[in-house]
């Protein structure tokens, strides 16, 4: 009796431990289920006309959106719609806005996500999710696929020897998978958006994947004309405002920048009780967002004012004497909010050309602060208000040598790439690097020597000014 009891005890604690098992597992299941699960924007009411700027993108952009609307038109000469659009080009451009543009134009679903949902620790999750995201699409019928930042996951796979992430090699595989399982007609379109296109693995930018690539631009004078119009009229602000002065001190500002100061520039109106926003409010912002705000209610220090106004003296005037295309819009003793003992703005007038000479002036320009501080105050005595300016100067030296093939003994060769494919470090460019900055200082040292009592007289304005603009260099000058 005793062992029949023992016995169904036994099946008894089997059948709990089987029961326990599967709804561990099913509870495993669901929640794997619940991970593949992605958030995302459902719609898009945006349009064209809310994005300035990127003329040249829009009309490529407006072509998916007809693909989309009328396949008919386009299958009648048997053309395929392509399949994924990558935008591309430096941040702040506007590739997600010209995204969300698209897929409100065409009037279709807009399943937007990062590349970075898909980068996951669990094994298999990412390319899970990536398949998942193009199931709810093709359910869908028309709809556009927004995968913001695809650098996250279409990196370059390595070979060789170096391995890279199987991880993120099985959720890349995923995606090409996906893209190449497209019917011609489905209506789903696939767009992209990167900063970093030279990261990308080839097998995305091939045609079937990746068709067309649009690189998204920094706008130009009249772009940056119309973005700032377009952002001032959804602020309350004055009608009189000069856009083309305005557009003219932007220069190298991209869309996000522009957005930015004229929200700046709201908040100085604000703070100000104004009733709307003027001229000089963005002028103000301006200077804020490059140079931060000034601290003019510190204690004086008679010292650091006279090296600081020397320093800036020599930018100012080394830059006006090599490039005097360039406007100095503001030269500045006062220390600001970003660190800055003092700044020397300028912008240049109009497109440029980036030159061999060019980009030796811009050397110079960098070097001469601290060439002004060892003329005029000794070797021994020179400051460390040069650190930002030695930074900025050894990385346009390493481009000048490396990347741009300039220096006599680059021979038409991007170091750079030498590098990567021969797998050796370069010492040469070091020793280039060096060379060229002293040559480039040496003829700094020249040029304020030979202009002391100039630099001298600007020195002394910023003293007793502070502040001086474009108009009293040239005088001085």
């Amino acid at each position: 009796m005793e062992t029949y009891q023992i016995q169904i005890l036994a099946v008894i604690g089997v059948l709990i431990f089987i029961f326990f098992v599967f709804r561990n597992k099913k509870s495993a299941q669901k929640e794997i289920n619940n991970l593949n699960e992605i958030e995302f924007a459902s719609s898009s009411n945006m349009k064209f006309e809310d994005v300035a700027g990127n003329y040249e993108a829009k009309e490529s952009l407006r072509e998916i959106v007809d693909f989309i609307k009328n396949p008919e038109k386009y299958s009648r000469f048997n053309a395929r719609m392509p399949k994924g659009v990558l935008l591309y080009g430096s941040p702040g451009t506007g590739k997600t806005l010209m995204a969300k543009a698209l897929a409100g134009e065409a009037g279709v679903p807009f399943y937007a996500v990062s590349g970075s949902d898909f980068v996951q620790v669990y094994a298999g999750l990412g390319a899970g999710r990536i398949r998942n995201l193009f199931k709810k699409a093709k359910k869908s019928g028309k709809s556009v696929i927004f995968i913001d930042e695809i650098d996250a996951i279409g990196k370059k796979r390595m070979s060789g020897n170096m391995r890279g992430s199987d991880e993120g090699d099985r959720t890349l595989n995923a995606l090409l998978t996906e893209m190449s399982g497209f019917a011609d007609d489905s209506g789903t379109v696939v767009v992209a958006a990167t900063n970093r296109i030279d990261t990308l693995d080839s097998a995305l930018l091939r045609p079937g994947r990746f068709d067309r690539q649009i690189e998204i631009m920094l706008p130009d004078r009249n772009a940056r004309k119309d973005i700032i119009k377009l952002y001032l009229s959804k602020k309350k602000a004055k009608e009189n405002i000069k856009l083309d002065d305005i557009a003219d001190l932007t220069v190298y500002f991209s869309g996000a920048m522009i957005e930015n100061l004229i929200n700046e520039a709201a908040l100085l109106a604000i703070r100000e009780d104004s009733e709307e926003i003027n001229e000089e409010h963005i002028k103000k912002a301006y200077l804020e967002v490059l140079a931060g705000t000034e601290k003019k209610n510190l204690a004086e220090n008679s010292k650091q004012k006279t090296v600081t106004s020397y320093h800036e003296a020599g930018h100012a005037f080394v830059s006006k004497y090599l490039m005097p295309d360039i406007k100095i819009i503001r030269v500045s003793v006062i220390p600001t909010s970003k660190g800055a003992g003092g700044y020397t703005l300028s912008t240049p007038s109009g497109a440029e050309v980036v030159t061999k000479k060019r980009i030796k002036n811009q050397l110079a320009v960098l070097m001469a602060g601290r060439v002004a501080e060892e003329i005029f105050f000794g070797k021994d005595n020179i400051t460390i208000g040069a650190q930002n300016d030695i930074e900025k100067a050894t990385s346009l030296a390493v481009d000048y040598i490396a990347k741009y093939g300039m220096d006599r003994d680059s021979a038409f060769v991007n170091l750079g790439v030498l590098s990567e494919k021969l797998n050796i470090p370069l010492a040469s460019v070091e020793k280039s690097v060096k060379s060229l900055a002293v040559e480039i200082y040496d003829e700094v040292v020249q040029i304020i020597e030979s202009n002391k009592e100039k630099v001298e007289k600007i020195a002394r304005l910023l003293m007793e000014k502070e502040i001086i603009h474009e108009e009293e260099l040239i005088s001085i000058i």
